[in-house]
């Protein structure tokens, strides 16, 4: 589903089309209350590094829906163009007659083969249309365990200094106690 950062650069935009910059990344999750001590640091830090990937592969995966989307568009615009220049000749050829029908041949022929390169093109955008809400509702269903644990291991460490303390107390108890 996801694709590995490692592969080659994406080939250069296409010169006739614009490019739009991908939407900026939703702000970081509020800092939560520190009172575990270093692994907990380190369980934060490794959730920040996995969302900071994350985001980039999002952000890779906009930035490729969004280049195939211009591409299409972009072939769309240019088969518009050449069918209103096709549809010109046409006319002109039909005023000629019958000497240029094999070239009216051969140019419908190139239009079914332009229309037939589209129709990937249209699936292939549909297609990482649908892996993006994928991921992202994976993303946003991990996020929210990821919540859930951040608030149990905060339960657990209020717990576990309530029940030190406890015991603080009845070892001081018992030493003085027993002066």
């Amino acid at each position: 589903m996801l694709q590995s950062q490692s592969q080659s650069p994406p080939p250069p935009p296409d010169p006739t089309t614009t490019h739009h910059p991908p939407p900026p990344p939703p702000p970081p999750p509020p800092p939560l209350p520190s009172s575990g001590g270093q692994s907990f640091s380190e369980d934060e830090e490794a959730s920040r590094s996995a969302l900071k990937e994350f985001r980039a592969k999002e952000e890779e995966i906009e930035r490729r829906r969004m280049e195939v989307r211009e591409r299409v568009q972009a072939r769309l615009g240019r088969v518009e163009e050449e069918s209103k220049r096709l549809a010109f000749i046409r006319e002109e050829l039909e005023a000629l007659g019958d000497p240029l029908k094999k070239e009216v041949s051969q140019v419908r022929k190139k239009i079914d083969a332009v229309s037939k390169e589209l129709k990937p093109l249209g699936v292939a955008v549909q297609k990482k249309e649908k892996e993006y809400r994928d991921v992202l509702d994976l993303f946003n269903e991990k996020n929210k365990e990821k919540v859930q644990l951040i608030n149990r291991l905060v339960e657990l460490v209020g717990e576990s200094e309530k029940l030190r303390i406890k015991k603080l107390e009845e070892l001081s108890k018992s030493l003085e106690s027993t002066q």
